[in-house]
């Protein structure tokens, strides 16, 4: 559906060096990569909004790299979402399809089936300034597709919403994926985000593509050091003894910890979890209290956005990531105590041995 070969673009600080990619069609593609990697350019080179004078788009065969964002058939939603103050709801959506001169029929019958996609029925006559943040992006995104685009093009859909919104956001943008099957290209700094949605992945750093394959192959098999560094190491911890639960569970014992983790397969040599997926507070959280346990900031390092954290607990040095400004109302600081959660649903089990 989407080739790009050997784009490169200047804009600013921010370039694209003798880039490669294809997305296939029907295709739930992200682009991940850190602040200044170069990834809202290259959406806006797919969009048309630069011009290109080296390397080509290709879009369902046919090359675009010249042609204007109106001759691509894309839809697209840039990061602010860009819905215009001086129309509703309603008038937003259809804009783009008034603008093809479809029969009032038609416009209705299209602007009823976006709106009930997005669950966004009794908003059409609101004003688009009193919407909240998720509804703004729900608008957005219908406006995107009113047209039925071949491409659905997404910069930072969800960057400015609060983390409950965002989390349901990711349920609902997979869940219009699958209905409608429109071929999207969604770019992220976001790790959880990517791995949630993606069909496919590429990594890109300082405008080159590092890494391409399903999130499984990026995040458990990065290929060089630069994918490594950006995804953050996981924490792999060796299993002493296991103990079966009952069916489907069972405890193992890692350096001190007892952790509880869904397994009825035998043996368990090693236990992982990346950095995003360990809770972290620094009072007692409530709840039950499989999988919490208490240890000491070791070191703590800023990585644009978010806080690495290093935790001894035990005998095990654990790595957590939060964002930054958590870590800031927290206070948190080397030496400090606090209280983790290993997330049972997002443990994962590596080297299996035999029962």
């Amino acid at each position: 559906m989407i080739r790009i070969k050997n784009l490169s673009y200047q804009l600013d600080q921010f370039s694209l060096k003798d880039l490669n990619l294809s997305i296939e069609d029907g295709e739930y593609f992200v682009i991940l990569g850190p602040t200044g990697a170069g990834k809202t350019v290259l959406l806006e080179c797919v969009a048309g909004l630069h011009k290109v004078s080296k390397g080509e788009i290709w879009i369902n065969g046919s090359e675009v790299t010249h042609l204007t964002p109106e001759e691509r058939g894309l839809g697209y939603v840039p990061q602010d979402y860009v819905l215009f103050p001086f129309l509703n709801v309603m008038e937003n959506i259809v804009f783009g399809i008034k603008r093809d001169r479809h029969s009032r029929s038609k416009v209705q019958e299209r602007l009823t089936s976006l709106a009930n996609l997005m669950g966004i029925s009794s908003l059409l006559k609101r004003d688009v300034r009193s919407l909240s943040g998720g509804e703004k992006q729900r608008v957005a995104l219908a406006r995107a597709l009113a047209p039925a685009p071949r491409i659905l093009l997404l910069d930072e859909p969800l960057s400015s919403l609060d983390l409950q919104t965002a989390k349901h956001l990711r349920l609902e943008l997979k869940r219009i994926h699958r209905e409608l099957g429109v071929t999207t290209l969604h770019i992220t700094h976001n790790q959880a985000e990517a791995e949630e949605l993606a069909d496919r992945i590429a990594i890109i750093h300082c405008g080159r593509v590092e890494q391409v394959g399903k999130p499984n192959d990026v995040f458990f098999s990065p290929e060089n050091e630069t994918v490594s560094n950006f995804i953050g190491a996981l924490n792999i911890l060796e299993c002493r003894s296991c103990r079966s639960l009952g069916p489907g569970l069972m405890e193992v014992d890692c350096g001190g910890m007892r952790i509880i983790l869904p397994h009825d397969e035998g043996m368990v040599q090693k236990v992982a979890i990346f950095p995003r997926d360990i809770y972290v507070s620094d009072v007692p959280p409530p709840g039950p209290s499989v999988n919490r346990y208490k240890g000491k900031i070791r070191d703590i390092k800023l990585m644009g956005s978010m806080a690495r954290l290093e935790v001894e607990v035990g005998e095990n040095i654990l790595k957590a990531e939060i964002p930054q400004d958590m870590c800031e109302e927290m206070n948190l600081a080397s030496g400090k105590d606090v209280y983790l959660i290993l997330r049972l649903r997002l443990l994962r089990i590596l080297n299996k041995g035999g029962t």
